[in-house]
């Protein structure tokens, strides 16, 4: 019996994807390159940026379940959970265990890059080692957060459609309580890692099942939600609540609709999102090494940013074509000689 057809990929989101990584490299960690108070005047958006830049990686979260559940919740085709999990693998540990590497050879006398937190990254458990996002590759501690959200999804996939409805709901249940009970103003704290991505993904989850009641919704409705959610961040609630249930859902769902995002530019971004996001804070944090703060004028602080972003974009198309694509390469003849099939709907699963 020939296979069932891969399901569409979602270029739309892979774009989307691109550009929140990119927020994150080249709006919000680039500060930590210059002297404090130096973007004092520059403008409410970066700003907001230099405050919540952060949160967009709630937006990958978000991004992660919704693509997910498109991908893998399939009624002509049955979970395979050692599929799904050398998928997994090939998809994030390579480049990881490159860049822990490299780092751990460049920067392994640094105080928090201990023998401890080297073993957690190892087994991809660095998001429940403290200090979370400060040994070795800052950004990584997201990924043992999704560990954890991929491995809850696969046992309710395997387990079937009610046992995932069920796991979906629970998650998202303990992930908001945990953030709208005991999470105060500000952020990021490092306490609120997991239940964030718990939170995010299963969010996800949910936008997919609604998805076809949720098409229905006025663009001018969700650009209202864009905005409420974006600007909604005083009072003594955390910020994610507004920013994770309702600026990063509008913003998924408006990009469905956003033919711009699958311009060739935001796909070439979106296919090199995980490198972007994993290389960035390692490469401002040498450059620090040898600067430390600077400060000076305009054009000096445009030019650092400048060489910032395209030695980021360098860095990450050479870890695309030379790391990630050959690792997938690699699992996909692999799992074809076993008779497995990985799913093409995105290139960012």
């Amino acid at each position: 019996m020939a296979s069932p057809a891969p399901r569409q990929r979602l270029a739309r989101l892979d774009g989307l994807r691109g550009f929140a990584a990119c927020m994150v490299a080249f709006a919000y960690h680039p500060q930590n390159l210059f002297a404090r108070g130096l973007f004092a005047h520059a403008g409410r958006l970066v700003t907001w940026l230099h405050l919540w830049g952060w949160s967009f990686v709630d937006l990958f979260f978000l991004l992660s379940g919704f693509i997910f559940a498109h991908v893998y919740l399939r009624a002509d085709k049955s979970f395979c959970v050692g599929d799904f999990v050398r998928a997994r693998i090939a998809r994030l540990y390579p480049l990881h265990l490159v860049l822990l590497l490299v780092i751990a050879a460049c920067a392994g006398g640094a105080p928090a890059n201990t023998q401890g937190a080297f073993l957690a990254h190892l087994l991809m458990l660095q998001a429940f080692v403290a200090p979370v996002g400060h040994s070795f590759d800052g950004p990584s501690w997201s990924l043992s957060v999704e560990c954890v959200c991929y491995a809850l999804f696969a046992w309710g996939a395997w387990r079937g459609e009610r046992a995932l409805a069920w796991i979906t709901a629970l998650a998202f249940a303990a992930g908001l309580a945990r953030i709208a009970l005991l999470s105060g103003p500000g952020g990021p704290f490092a306490e609120d890692v997991l239940w964030r991505g718990l939170l995010g993904f299963f969010l996800g989850q949910m936008l997919w099942r609604a998805r076809a009641r949720l098409a229905r919704l006025p663009t001018l409705l969700l650009l209202a939600a864009l905005t409420l959610g974006l600007t909604a961040l005083v009072g003594r609630w955390s910020p994610l609540l507004p920013l994770c249930l309702l600026a990063w859902p509008a913003a998924l769902l408006l990009a469905l609709r956003c033919p711009l995002l699958e311009s060739r530019t935001m796909l070439w971004l979106g296919d090199r999102s995980y490198a972007i996001y994993l290389i960035h804070l390692p490469l401002i944090d040498a450059i620090f090494h040898f600067t430390g703060a600077i400060s000076g004028p305009v054009w000096l602080v445009a030019a650092v940013h400048g060489a910032i972003i395209a030695g980021v974009l360098l860095l990450s198309d050479l870890a695309y074509r030379g790391i990630e694509r050959p690792a997938r390469r690699f699992i996909r003849s692999a799992r074809a000689r076993h008779g497995g099939r990985e799913p093409q709907a995105s290139a960012l699963v």
